[in-house]
Formats: structure tokens, C-alpha cells, sequence
């Protein structure tokens, strides 16, 4: 489904307006200049003594709710690396990794080692958790294990149960944090950016945000355009298809790249032996899954399930990761492992891989000493953002049955999880309506051609929605990050100069990564490459 046939399913940006109140004031984007939280100066201390000096936090104050700034207000916790040659600094550089959920108090640190001299000289490199999130007054919405899971296939005889788990999640919010979470939104957090630049003295903000951070980043722009500088948006958010579409898009982008993938297996097939043509490999792989569904198949003492295996729909987007894993599911479903399960190892696990959990964990290192937050810190604040942004979510259940049966038909690998009823269905009304994109913004998108969590349809999404912006292209390339996170990129060269410069490209750029430089997912039996800042967590995060 490409953003046209999306475009019938995407509810109009001003939805709200004849019945929210107090409206007109909470679109204001812009506080009066003598505010009191404008004044407050950053207290900057050591964020950790086992941390270089340098790696400096702090704690500034924000209103919840923008409409009421001498009300409530909430922590919002910042960080910085000063700029390597002060005779060289532009301004101040401002990170976000994604999410919604996701913490970038670290990033001056965990990206700041990665980035070219000539731009850590040019910006005081800006960190911070957005609101709600780890040491930025937290939210938690005192959900279990289960309740966090919100990769539900369809099936008739579980949709009941799959619509009370979306009611006790969105009532467990309401009961535990309903007097904060309306305000824990987009908007609201492009808000506090304008406060972080206000508080840092600075006329105008860069900004480096990927995927999730992609719109937050384009929400600033239009709501502060005056004060956007050099603006770099890494793996694209449509925002035209926020949230509910962007969800779905991960369905409909799941069939070209598993197209693709059969075609990479099936060039193997002496070495994977699943089949000698694209429609052979489909075939092994769909026969997989209905072995499965009739009985689950034991892989070293783990039972997967159809299920199990259809909801990896990321993992094809890494054909030389996918293809040995389900080399080894079927050894295992006809009772003789080989040389597929061999390589992974007697301890592999296998339904960790298939969720797309299998990476190690991203160290701490860079985190300040402070308590760590509620287990459901991060999906508490997702629901609060994808529900909060916009009112296009459905609230009949109904729709949510005949969306996952039709969508299960049409993209059988994830369509029904994508589909299938959330939260958001009962969710209060959303204080705001989502951002429209109608302001100028030059600024500079990136996309992997290859990206599994916010797929190529959605990059081209975002820069056709932002007009004045080029987009730089890395063309065969795989992986969720483009900047920094793959050194080989070869749109690395231009995001650095225009983060130099400031200077955009004359025409948007197409280029071509040469194939086996990527490291970043070299395949199970490879030694892990470094862990990345993104996506913050799992494969169905933005």
C-alpha cells in the first residue's frame, strides 16, 4: 500500500477544533518572552562520577500543560557535550533516538564518540529524556509483562480477549497517570525543545533526530520555524500517516522486502536448501507456518507457533539474518537438525530472534546515577504519544475485526497484527489536533532504502510533506539509522557537510551502498557489532 491508497484511511488534521476548549491557546507555539521557565538557568553538574567530566546533566522545569505555565510543572532532564573547538562553534545541537519512549540523555556521549570532528567542533551537543521518560518525571501506567505486548494476531476466537486487554490498558493509564499522560504528546515535547533553547541562551536549535524524532523534529519546525537551524531527520515519519497508518505500514512494507528475501534465499539454495526459485522459498516458508499453526514446532525445547514466525516481519528486511533462521525452523519442523541449527548454537534463542530481541541490550554507559524507572516507563509513554497526537484511531472494535480480517488477507506475514485493535480505541480525546505540515522547512531527510521500522514508503512521506527539504537516499542499504549508525554509509558525506555548513544540498541525493559493507546485522553466527542507540527498544518502535 503506498501513501495514495493510505490516504483515504488518514483523518483530517483539524478534527478537533469544534470541540476541544481552550483550543485557540493550545496551539499557541510560542510562550511570552518573560516567562518564568524561560528564566531559569541549567544548575550543570558531572552526570556521573564514573563518566568523563565533560558529559555534563541538568534539570530544568516545564509546564505540563503549555496553556497554563504557572501551573503544574514537570522535571525535564538535559545533557551536554561542549562543542571540541569553541572558535569553531555554531550553536548547539540537539538529539533525539526515537521512540516514543526512548531516552536520549546519552546521546551526546553514545553518538558524540561517532561523530566527525569537524561537527562535534561546530555544536554543544544537546541530550535529553523527553517528558515522562527515564529521569524526566516518569510515567508509568503499572502495566505486566503481557499487558506491554501489543503483537496480537487476529483470530475470531481471540479478539474478544485481545479487545480487554486494549480496554485495561488504556483504563490502568487513566487510574495510574490519567492527570499527566494528555500531555505527555508531540507537541508538547517540541515545546520543551523551544524551552531547552531559551534556557541555553540560543536564538535558533539544530537538531539530529531519528525515526520517532523524525516527526517530534518536524512538529518543531512547524510549530517554531523562526527558530529551526539545521535540521538533519534520519529514517522518516510520514506525518501524514501518524499514528495508526504508520503502524499498518509496517504490513504493507513487510511484503516487498519479503519478496526480496525470497529471492536472496532462493540464489543459496546450496547452502539453505529452501528452495531454487522465489517461489519455491515462499512456498517452504508458508508451509512453515501452517506446520506450525497445526502443531508448534519444538526448536530446542521453545514451541513456535504460526504466529511466532509471521510476527518477525522485520527480520526480512535482513535477508542474511532471516534466511538461517528459517533454514533452522525447518530443520527443526521435519526432526533433523543440521547445519542451520548447528551454527546457531545449542543456546540460541529463538523466540527472542524472531521478535526481534536477539541483539544484546544497549549498555548504560553514559546514564547519569539516578533511579531507573517504572518496566513500562517507555510503552506507557508510547500510547501516550501515538493515542495522544491525533484523533484518527477508531473507537468502534468492530472496525478494528474487519480492518485485521481484510489486511490479513491482502498482508498475510503482519497485516492482522497491524491492524488489530490497540489502546488507542479507548483513549480520551486528544487535548490538541495533530500538527499539519503547511510551513516551509529546510531541512535535510535520510532514509536507508532497506529500513525495516519506518520503511522507505514513509521517509519519502516525510520529505514530500516538508516542503524546502532534500533527501538524501542511501540506495540497497539495510537497517534502521542511516548517520552514525553505519560508518560505511555513503550518505554520510552529506549529512556532514550540510551539519558543517548548514548549506542543503542543490537537488536531493540518490546513492548506492556497495554490497557487504554494512556491519549492522551481519547475521546470527557473526559476532555482535556495537549496539546503537536505536531503535530504542524491540522491532515494532519507531
Amino acid at each position: 500500500m503506498r501513501k495514495k491508497r493510505l490516504a483515504s484511511l488518514v483523518a483530517a488534521a483539524g478534527l478537533l477544533a469544534s470541540s476541544v476548549p481552550l483550543l485557540a491557546a493550545a496551539q499557541a507555539s510560542a510562550a511570552p518572552a518573560d516567562a518564568a521557565y524561560l528564566r531559569q538557568k541549567p544548575a550543570w553538574h558531572r552526570c556521573s562520577a564514573d563518566q568523563p567530566a565533560s558529559y555534563e546533566c541538568a534539570t530544568l522545569k516545564v509546564p505540563l500543560d503549555y496553556r497554563r505555565p504557572e501551573g503544574r510543572t514537570i522535571d525535564l532532564a538535559i545533557s551536554r557535550v561542549r562543542s571540541t573547538n569553541p572558535a569553531k562553534r555554531h550553536g548547539v545541537l540537539l538529539m533525539n533516538p526515537g521512540g516514543p519512549g526512548g531516552s536520549g540523555l546519552d546521546l551526546p556521549l553514545s553518538l558524540g564518540e561517532a561523530l566527525p570532528r569537524e561537527v562535534a567542533e561546530r555544536y554543544d551537543l544537546i541530550g535529553f529524556d523527553p517528558r515522562g521518560v527515564g529521569a524526566s518525571s516518569p510515567v508509568s501506567c503499572g502495566l505486566t509483562d503481557a499487558e506491554q505486548n501489543f503483537d496480537r494476531a487476529y483470530r475470531p476466537e481471540t479478539f474478544p480477549s485481545d479487545v480487554a486487554w486494549a480496554r485495561t490498558v488504556a483504563d490502568k493509564c487513566r487510574e495510574k497517570a490519567g492527570s499527566v499522560l494528555p500531555y505527555i504528546t508531540t507537541r508538547n515535547t517540541a515545546r520543551d525543545m523551544d524551552t531547552i533553547r531559551a534556557v541555553l541562551g540560543e536564538r535558533k536549535i539544530s537538531y539530529l533526530g531519528y525515526s520517532y524524532g523524525t516527526y517530534l523534529g518536524s512538529v518543531y519546525t512547524q510549530l517554531f520555524p523562526d527558530r529551526t537551524d539545521r535540521f538533519v531527520l534520519d529514517s522518516g515519519v510520514d506525518p501524514d500517516l501518524i499514528w495508526r497508518d504508520m503502524i499498518r505500514v509496517w504490513a504493507t512494507e513487510a511484503e516487498p522486502a519479503f519478496k526480496r528475501w525470497t529471492r536472496w534465499a532462493a540464489e543459496r539454495a546450496d547452502q539453505y536448501h529452501l528452495g531454487d526459485s522465489p517461489a519455491a522459498v515462499s512456498k517452504t516458508f508458508w508451509d512453515l507456518v501452517a506446520r506450525a499453526e497445526r502443531e508448534p514446532i519444538d526448536f530446542q525445547g521453545q514451541k513456535i507457533d504460526g504466529d511466532d514466525i509471521r510476527a518477525a516481519r522485520a527480520l526480512f528486511f535482513y535477508p542474511a539474518e532471516a534466511t538461517p533462521l528459517v533454514a533452522a525452523l525447518k530443520e527443526a519442523a521435519e526432526g533433523k537438525p543440521g547445519s542451520a541449527s548447528d551454527a546457531l548454537g545449542p543456546d540460541f534463542d529463538m523466540k527472542r530472534a524472531l521478535a526481534g530481541k536477539a541483539a544484546p541490550a544497549r549498555p548504560a554507559a553514559g546514564k547519569p546515577a539516578t533511579a531507573e524507572p517504572a518496566a513500562d516507563n517507555g510503552i506507557a509513554v508510547f500510547w501516550s504519544v501515538v493515542c495522544g497526537d491525533t484523533d484518527s484511531w477508531p473507537r468502534d472494535p468492530e472496525r478494528y475485526r474487519r480492518d485485521a480480517v481484510r489486511d490479513k488477507a491482502a498482508y498475510p506475514i503482519y497485516g492482522d497484527f497491524a491492524s488489530n485493535i490497540k489502546p488507542c480505541a479507548f483513549w480520551q480525546r486528544p487535548l490538541e489536533p495533530a500538527t499539519p505540515m503547511k510551513k516551509r522547512a529546510a531541512v535535510l531527510t535520510v532514509q536507508n532504502e532497506w529500513d525495516s521500522q519506518t520503511p522507505l514508503v514513509s521517509g519519502r512521506g516525510m520529505h514530500e510533506a516538508l516542503r524546502g527539504s532534500r533527501m538524501v537516499l542511501a540506495l540497497g542499504a539495510e537497517g534502521h539509522g542511516v548517520y552514525l549508525a553505519d560508518p560505511n554509509s555513503c550518505a554520510a558525506a552529506p549529512v556532514t557537510a550540510y551539519l558543517v555548513t548548514g548549506k542543503l544540498p542543490a537537488k536531493d541525493v540518490n546513492c548506492r551502498m556497495v554490497p557487504g559493507t554494512s556491519p549492522l546485522r551481519p547475521g546470527p553466527d557473526a559476532a555482535p557489532a556495537k549496539p546503537l542507540p536505536f531503535p530504542p527498544s524491540g522491532p515494532n518502535r519507531f
